[in-house]
């Protein structure tokens, strides 16, 4: 058998790995989309192997990092079910959906100006025509009940806590008359969130393939965040009287925070302010949240026999139109935007940032990882100005991050995930989904507690197993 990683190897996003069994049959694991600078967004045009030779897809989650290049697939001859959990699937639907609008509504611009200066122009990954021609191929598993994907190989889901429906992938595959079992992370959730189930164990395996995003930092204390956020608010929109700008991501991100300004609201700590949640795809991804309850933790369970909508309060508003979004430019009095993406790079809160950061009384806040390359890793660096729509932009408003919303566990959560396994059991350990320093400092930590064999794959290399 054979595995090769032709995604999310010493990057954080484009999360696709082969396994290839004796007879060339071929099983991939999730086919995530590429995100960030322009080189790593070329990489979206070449999957580094056949679709067509792919028999089956299976999915950890919903992110479309790990499942926005599925129409490409397809578009190019995949043909075999898509395995995912329930939640997954519904949240899978409209991330893809939007991705293709998002696809064709830049490819537009772009060839506007290519038309301009008599340039070839270009097309889209994908439409939603493809969207509409892979949506059907989705197959839904319940987590801890083993299924098969193709004959020999079976897979068995478990929760692993990052967002709505996300799982752990642990495959166990007969090949050759020989058994090895082998558990795909995914992103591995943080313990102890406000509204899933903790990263739960999973079955001993002999090969291991690793998420590291957070592999060499420590998240801060969660309830402390919460009053630092409380203070952000509180100097923002009552002291300077300006907008608070959050970029996050639809899905997960965008829940918590609005689940923390609920828990304001509810105690009465929360200034009598607008909270805008700008933004068609979290609206959609909140409603289906509310759907799947079955990915709640007990914690959330117990609050919403008090509160039947953890996701509303007075003065919230969530905004689905274009003209209501552009109407927040005019917006004068002190209000809080929350809106995608989470990297800042794309959507609406790109528009938030550019007509806000030149003001003092602003604040943007960051609340998760960002590719270096991307717009809120540029918000965050010490340089004076930053680059958006082609004009360089003042730093004038207060950047500040916090930690304690992100969905990855940092480097203890994930040794304490992992301590299920014995490491000496092992095979092998492959560190993927994390910047290549990160996973050097992660892999050593994975040394000291055991695990003899780490490897750190470069794009498209393969491994015998």
């Amino acid at each position: 058998m054979k595995l090769s990683f032709h995604g999310a190897a010493r990057t954080v996003t484009g999360s696709k790995h082969v396994l290839t069994l004796s007879d060339n049959r071929k099983v991939l694991l999730d086919c995530g989309l590429f995100q960030g600078g322009k080189e790593l967004q070329q990489l979206n045009n070449h999957f580094g192997f056949n679709p067509m030779e792919i028999d089956a897809l299976v999915l950890s989650h919903a992110h479309i990092d790990h499942s926005g290049l599925i129409p490409r697939l397809v578009k190019e001859g995949f043909s075999g079910p898509i395995y995912c959990s329930p939640a997954t699937a519904d949240l899978v639907e409209i991330l893809l959906k939007d991705s293709a609008k998002i696809q064709e509504e830049d490819t537009k611009f772009i060839n506007k100006r290519r038309e301009a200066t008599g340039k070839e122009f270009v097309k889209p990954l994908y439409t939603l025509k493809d969207v509409e021609q892979a949506l059907p191929l989705l197959v839904t598993r319940k987590l801890h009940q083993q299924f098969e994907v193709i004959p020999g190989v079976h897979c068995l889901y478990t929760d692993a806590g990052h967002i709505l429906g996300s799982c752990t992938v642990n495959l166990t595959i007969e090949d050759k008359g020989k058994t090895k079992k082998i558990c795909f992370t995914g992103d591995i959730g943080r313990y102890n969130s406000p509204l899933l189930k903790n990263p739960e164990k999973f079955p001993q395996a002999d090969i291991i393939i690793c998420e590291s995003t957070y592999g060499d930092s420590l998240h801060d204390d969660a309830a402390l965040n919460e009053q630092v956020f409380y203070d952000i608010v509180q100097e923002t929109c009552v002291k300077n009287k300006g907008k608070l700008i959050i970029p996050a991501f639809s899905v997960g991100r965008t829940q918590e925070i609005v689940y923390a300004l609920n828990k304001l609201d509810l105690s009465g700590k929360l200034p009598p302010i607008r909270v805008f949640v700008d933004s068609p795809l979290s609206i959609a991804a909140t409603e289906i949240t509310k759907k799947h309850k079955e990915c709640y933790n007990k914690h959330i369970l117990g609050v919403m026999e008090g509160d039947e909508d953890p996701f509303g309060f007075k003065n919230l508003v969530y905004i689905s139109e274009r003209k209501d979004s552009q109407a927040l430019n005019d917006f004068k009095g002190p209000c809080i935007i929350i809106s995608a993406s989470g990297m800042a790079e794309f959507g609406r809160i790109k528009h938030h940032i550019y007509h806000n950061i030149e003001q003092e009384k602003n604040t943007i806040l960051i609340v998760g990882y960002c590719e270096p390359f991307s717009l809120g890793a540029r918000l965050l660096n010490e340089d004076p100005k930053v680059k958006i729509f082609g004009e360089y932009m003042n730093k004038i408003a207060q950047i500040k991050k916090i930690k304690s919303f992100s969905a990855h566990g940092d480097y203890s959560d994930m040794l304490h995930y992992l301590s299920c396994q014995d490491p000496k059991q092992v095979d092998k350990f492959f560190l993927v989904h994390g910047e290549y320093l990160v996973q050097n400092n992660f892999k050593n930590k994975l040394i000291k507690v055991g695990f003899d064999f780490v490897e750190i794959p470069e794009i498209h290399q393969e491994f015998s197993i």
